[in-house]
C-alpha cells in the first residue's frame, strides 16, 4: 500500500494538464450556446416583365454598421462590439437615422449586373423591428429597385464580405399572364459573385450533384459551427456513452427522428411557432444533462427519450430550411443531403470528443466525478439560461 500511493499521485499529476484541457473545452461550448451569431443576409430579387427589379434584403442592419460579420462567431468578439449592442437597443426611427449615412456605401458596395451592364440601384424603404429582446439579434428588410433593359438574358448579384454571408434567389414575375418562377437558392461565401441567374425561361434545375453538394453543406454548416444547440446535445449524449455502439446507437435515432419531423414540417404536415419550438430544444439540452448526472449508466429508455427530442430538433432543422426553401422536383434529394450534411457534423463532434476524453479516460474510475458530472452540469446550466432567454 505504501507503494501505491506515489504511482497514484504520479498519475494524477500527469493527467491534471489534459483535465484542465477539458474543463476548458467545456467551458468554450457552454460559452458557444450562448454566442451572439449574424445571420447570413437572405436577398430576394423579383423582376417584373415591365423592367422593374425589386431586391428586399434580410440582414441585421446593426452589424452592417459595425463591419460584425461571418468573420465573428461571437459578436462580442468584435472590436466594435460595444458600439454593436448599443445600436441594438435603438428604437427604429433612431437606428434608421443611423442607417441613412451608410445608404451610399452600402450601394456603392454591393451590385447587380446583366448581360448587358450594371443595373442602377436605389434603398426605397428600411423597415426596422422593436429592438425587444436585446440578447437577440433582429432582422430588418431592406428593399432596393432599380429598371433591367428588356434585351437583359441573365443576372449576377454580389454582396460584399465585410457584410457576411449571404443567400440569394431570383423570381422572374409575368403580370400579364399571372404567372412568375422561383430560382432555387445560392449560398455564397468568400466574397463570391453569383452564377447567373437565366431571365428568358423557367429557371433550369442545378445538376443533382450540385443540389446533393449545396445542401450537405448547409446541414453540416447548421451545427459546426452554427448550431451550439444541437451540438450540446449530441456532446450531452457522448458523455454518458463510454461505448461507441450505444453512442452512435442514439446519434442514428436522434437523425432518424429529425428526419421525420424535418420532412413532415417542410411538406406543411406539422408545424410549430419557433416561440415554442427553440425554448423546448433549449429545455431538452438541459434535461439530457441532468439525466447523465442522475443516471451512471445508460437505460433503454434512453433511445426513446433521444427520439423524442429529435423529433423537437426536427422542428427547429425546419426553420433553417424554410429560410432557404427546398426545390420542388429534387425535394427527396435534398431532404436527404441535408441530414447527411446534419449527421456528418454530428460524427465529426463525437469523434473529436472521443479523441479528446473519451478514449483517454473513459475507463478510468475518476471519468464520471472529474469529466461526466461536471460537463453534463454545464451543458444543463446553459440549457437552462438558454430555456429562460428564448422564453
Amino acid at each position: 500500500m505504501h507503494n501505491l500511493k506515489p504511482n497514484y499521485r504520479r498519475i494524477t499529476l500527469h493527467y491534471i494538464p489534459k483535465l484542465f484541457v477539458v474543463f476548458c473545452l467545456f467551458a468554450m461550448g457552454a460559452n458557444l450556446s450562448l454566442a451572439d451569431v449574424v445571420k447570413p443576409a437572405l436577398i430576394e430579387i423579383n423582376t417584373h416583365s415591365n423592367g422593374k427589379v425589386n431586391i428586399e434584403i434580410r440582414a441585421s442592419i446593426e452589424a452592417l454598421l459595425t463591419g460584425i460579420n461571418a468573420e465573428y462567431k461571437n459578436t462580442q468578439d468584435a472590436p466594435t462590439a460595444d458600439e454593436y449592442d448599443a445600436l441594438r437597443k435603438m428604437p427604429p426611427a433612431e437606428l434608421e437615422s443611423q442607417f441613412v449615412l451608410f445608404h451610399q456605401e452600402m450601394l456603392d458596395s454591393l451590385f447587380l449586373r446583366t448581360d448587358i451592364g450594371e443595373v442602377v440601384l436605389a434603398i426605397d424603404s428600411v423597415s426596422i423591428p422593436e429592438p425587444g429582446y436585446t440578447k437577440v439579434p433582429r432582422t430588418s428588410i431592406i428593399e432596393l429597385s432599380g429598371r433591367i433593359l428588356p434585351e437583359a438574358r441573365n443576372l449576377q448579384w454580389y454582396y460584399p464580405a465585410r457584410f457576411g454571408d449571404n443567400a440569394v434567389r431570383v423570381r422572374q414575375i409575368d403580370e400579364a399572364n399571372e404567372k412568375w418562377h422561383w430560382s432555387e437558392w445560392q449560398w455564397l461565401r468568400n466574397d463570391k459573385v453569383s452564377e447567373a441567374f437565366s431571365l428568358e425561361e423557367v429557371f433550369a434545375q442545378r445538376p443533382l450533384s450540385e443540389v446533393i453538394s449545396s445542401y450537405i453543406a448547409i446541414g453540416f454548416e447548421h451545427i459546426i459551427p452554427k448550431g451550439a444547440d444541437h451540438l450540446l446535445f449530441i456532446l450531452g449524449i457522448f458523455l454518458l456513452s463510454v461505448k461507441l455502439r450505444p453512442l452512435l446507437w442514439q446519434v442514428t435515432m436522434f437523425t432518424l427522428a429529425h428526419t421525420i419531423t424535418l420532412g413532415l414540417s417542410m411538406n406543411g404536415v406539422i408545424s410549430l411557432p419557433a416561440n415554442i419550438v427553440e425554448p423546448l430544444i433549449a429545455l431538452s439540452i438541459a434535461y439530457i444533462g441532468f439525466e447523465n448526472i442522475f443516471h451512471k449508466s445508460l437505460h433503454r429508455s434512453r433511445l426513446i427519450l433521444v427520439f423524442v427530442f429529435g423529433l423537437l430538433h426536427g422542428l427547429g432543422f425546419a426553420g433553417v430550411l424554410a429560410d432557404f426553401g427546398m426545390p420542388k422536383d429534387d425535394f427527396a434529394v435534398a431532404l436527404i443531403s441535408f441530414n447527411v450534411g446534419v449527421e456528418l457534423a454530428q460524427l465529426t463532434v463525437i469523434a473529436l470528443a472521443f479523441a479528446a476524453v473519451g478514449f483517454w479516460f473513459r475507463h478510468k474510475q475518476w471519468y464520471r466525478k472529474v469529466i461526466i458530472i461536471p460537463g453534463s452540469a454545464m451543458i444543463s446550466i446553459t440549457g437552462l439560461l438558454w430555456t429562460i432567454q428564448r422564453i
